[in-house]
């Protein structure tokens, strides 16, 4: 990143991926959660944490967001498998919003795409919650 007058270079501010952060996202009357930036090794415990957290104060199906992930590494994939065994115990399902690209490619190349349930976006989701009708 260059500096002119002690101020970051536009162009190179917008290269940056956003911070990491796990914030409250409902859908469709399910619990969930958005997870913003890059989960890798740094991270992925605070999303644990954070996942953890959301889950045990809810009930029903769990939704996570990972629109807005610009890099996941194994580390998050086993935050989200964790998070996949938790809420099994308790007979819920964890739906993951996970648009192509990226992130998605990691789940396939693991070979647990076929593992989740996968959404590639919220309305998708959203619609999978409702009752059949």
């Amino acid at each position: 990143m260059r500096l002119r007058s002690g101020f970051p270079d536009k162009a190179a501010m917008t290269d940056r991926p956003p911070g990491f952060a796990v914030e409250p996202a409902p859908l469709a009357g399910a619990p969930g959660v958005l997870v913003r930036g890059e989960v890798d090794i740094a991270t992925a415990a605070q999303l644990t944490s954070a996942l953890d957290a959301a889950i045990r104060d809810t009930s029903g199906a769990f939704v996570v967001d990972l629109s807005d992930v610009a890099f996941l590494d194994s580390t998050a994939v086993n935050a989200l498998l964790r998070a996949r065994a938790v809420l099994g115990r308790a007979d819920r399902a964890l739906l993951i919003v996970c648009p192509p690209g990226p992130a998605r490619r990691v789940f396939e190349v693991a070979g647990i795409a076929d593992l989740l349930v996968l959404f590639d976006s919220r309305s998708q989701a959203a619609a999978s919650l409702q009752p059949a009708g």
